[in-house]
């Protein structure tokens, strides 16, 4: 069971994410070079680096005003008489706010929510179910708004779970005590966002457009992927984000012959005509599936058609609220043999189609994204499916892949340093075993130290923590890698450097790492200077409690999550007993003057700060342009 079921409800609003964009250059993260001027907001006539379109964000991530559009049982669309269709979706009504964060400055585009509460609540604000959102990532960013090219216009999808469900009373809904029946202990949930607003002056700013899903789920199941049947779309390269050359993104379906339907999820797929707006026309929406019978040595050929999605049904003003872009189609009532073994295909006006891979083989992991100290080994499942079901007995090939990491092309201390190095930080298995029966293969990654490859002037200032890597699956057959290949479907981890404190720890110990947080977050100075020794000693046991967090807290710091558990402890131990260490000479930043292009005034320059200056950054793009990959 996942979302995309027949029993799930829908709901609609907008979601603010308040993230910092002076984190977010790497060049920002050479404490010797810090300026003042890189906290500063960006804008006409102002003299950069600065700290971008919003150096003053919390990293706040909250939903905001989210309505249940709809619920659905197997029996269709549930009645008004059902009193869910009044509730809202909310988060926390008695946390802080949620984080959204980025895994590094060079590897922002896996950014993860952590410590979001979900709760169902009736009109009164009563909750009737809340649980626990296990951090997750976003997955399948692309452009799908017109436009040029910046954040305003990109699209993201995050799956998830709820754990530690907590269910009020919910015997006067029907479709409640359903879902409560079937999943009483975790739920599914997914949400696209499009949409962000990234002008300062609206009311609007750092907020977008969230539709999602609520269904049941299983603790059988990954968290963050569908098993089912993968849309696999064809993406030119670019510097910006993804454009896929039949217009329609990449996106899960399920098959139910036994229910006689199929499950598409079109809620990141489809594009809009303007950020945030109504569905592009793509024309009526064809599922068929490929006839092996007419055409067995040539799968482009005929084609029997399963269902249509009508444009005017798509486009209108409505459908996206009402849906979050889940559409099911009746299955023909002649049996098709085929059906599960063949690819579907989705199409619409010339040029517009999407489809399966010939051999319909998948294989991802769950959790893509990981942090780890030297030492440290994870086992990461991967699941390989054929024609949405388990796929056994093959093996699965892993390789470094830094591609999609985002290097800067030079820094302006020299060189910049490199991603995705030395290569023998992380030690895995080439070839896994094979995928067992469930067609899950675990793939064993251990992590050494990597020293400080990303510290800046050669070594001799302080930098960026660890390193980034990227590992990416394949099958070993290479008659099942016969499709697409999604860039974004690969596992990022970040690897921290060895750090040894001494003992005890004393403040000159961890002022480097504290000075970072200070430059970075220029929100902590209403509170106080994180760089000040005096001010973290008078704070110490606020910082204290902070710092004590589980990361899946939201009052946890740093919000980043980008603290070694090494560098934890240090800062941790010296809060307990504040000890000043070796006096050093206080020394003022020297304002060098403009040390990159100033960025161009207009609808370009919010584009700097955000995901779209990542892309632009890629290992991959900086190797076409002949830059260092």
């Amino acid at each position: 069971m996942s979302y995309l079921n027949p029993l799930r409800l829908h709901f609609f609003g907008q979601f603010q994410a308040n993230v910092s964009t002076v984190n977010n250059d790497p060049d920002h993260f050479d404490n010797a070079g810090f300026q003042p001027s890189y906290q500063d907001m960006q804008g006409p006539g102002m003299n950069p680096p600065n700290g971008w379109f919003n150096p003053q964000g919390d990293a706040a991530f909250r939903l905001l005003g989210c309505t249940v559009t709809s619920a659905w049982t197997a029996s269709g669309a549930v009645g008004s008489s059902d009193p869910v269709l009044s509730c809202i979706v909310a988060d926390s009504n008695d946390a802080v706010p949620a984080k959204l964060v980025d895994l590094d400055p060079e590897q922002q585009l896996v950014s993860e929510i952590w410590g979001l509460t979900v709760r169902i609540a009736d009109a009164d604000g009563n909750t009737l179910v809340q649980g626990f959102f296990e951090p997750a990532a976003f997955m399948d960013i692309w452009s799908r708004a017109t436009g040029s090219g910046s954040d305003i216009n990109a699209g993201a999808a995050y799956q998830s779970v709820l754990t530690g469900l907590v269910w009020g009373d919910v015997s006067s809904s029907p479709f409640l005590s359903a879902l409560q029946a079937a999943s009483a202990d975790l739920l599914s949930i997914k949400f696209n966002v499009d949409g962000l607003s990234m002008d300062f002056t609206s009311p609007d700013f750092m907020c977008g457009r969230i539709a999602g899903t609520i269904g049941p789920a299983t603790s059988a199941e990954p968290q963050h992927l569908v098993l089912g049947r993968q849309f696999m779309a064809i993406v030119p390269p670019s510097n910006g984000f993804p454009v896929p050359s039949g217009q329609i993104n990449f996106f899960p379906a399920i098959v139910d012959q036994s229910g006689g339907n199929v499950y598409l999820d079109l809620g990141n797929a489809l594009p809009t005509t303007q950020p945030g707006g109504p569905m592009d026309g793509l024309g009526d929406l064809l599922l068929s599936v490929y006839d092996p019978l007419l055409t067995p040595t040539d799968p482009a050929g005929s084609t029997i058609p399963l269902g249509t999605l009508p444009q005017s049904v798509y486009t209108d003003a409505g459908w996206y609220a009402q849906t979050a872009g889940i559409v099911v189609l009746p299955l023909p009532q002649t049996p098709i043999p085929w059906l599960s073994s063949s690819p579907l295909i989705l199409s619409g006006n010339e040029g517009v189609v999407i489809a399966e891979a010939s051999s319909g083989a998948f294989v991802r992991a769950d959790r893509f994204v990981y942090r780890m100290s030297p030492g440290d080994t994870v086992q990461i499942p991967f699941y390989a499916t054929q024609w949405g079901q388990p796929l056994a007995g093959v093996e699965l090939s892993f390789v470094l892949d830094p591609s999609q990491l985002q290097t800067q092309a030079s820094s302006f201390l020299g060189p910049a340093p490199p991603v995705g190095e030395p290569t023998d930080a992380l030690t895995f298995s080439a070839t896994s075993t094979a995928t067992d029966g469930s067609g899950i293969a675990t793939l064993s990654v251990t992590a050494s130290d990597p020293g400080t490859p990303r510290w800046f002037n050669n070594g001799q200032d302080y930098g960026i923590d660890g390193q980034v890597y990227g590992i990416r699956a394949s099958f070993a057959d290479a008659d099942l890698n016969d499709g697409p290949v999604n860039q974004w479907n690969f596992v990022s981890f970040l690897l921290w450097s060895g750090f040894t404190a001494s003992n005890p720890v004393v403040w000159t110990d961890i002022q480097p790492t504290m000075q970072q947080y200070a430059n970075l977050y220029p929100v902590m100075n209403r509170f106080l200077n994180l760089g000040s020794y005096d001010d973290c000693k008078a704070n110490a046991g606020l910082l204290q409690l902070a710092f004590g967090l589980n990361p899946d807290d939201p009052n946890a710091m740093p919000v980043t999550r980008d603290l070694s558990p090494a560098k934890r402890n240090a800062i941790l131990a010296w809060l307990d007993n504040p000890l000043p260490g070796t006096p050093q000479a206080a020394t003022e930043a020297v304002d060098e003057g403009p040390r990159r292009v100033p960025p161009p005034e207009g609808p370009e320059m919010a584009a700097r700060g955000g995901k779209a200056a990542a892309l632009a950054r890629r290992v991959i793009v900086r190797a076409s342009e002949g830059d260092r990959s």
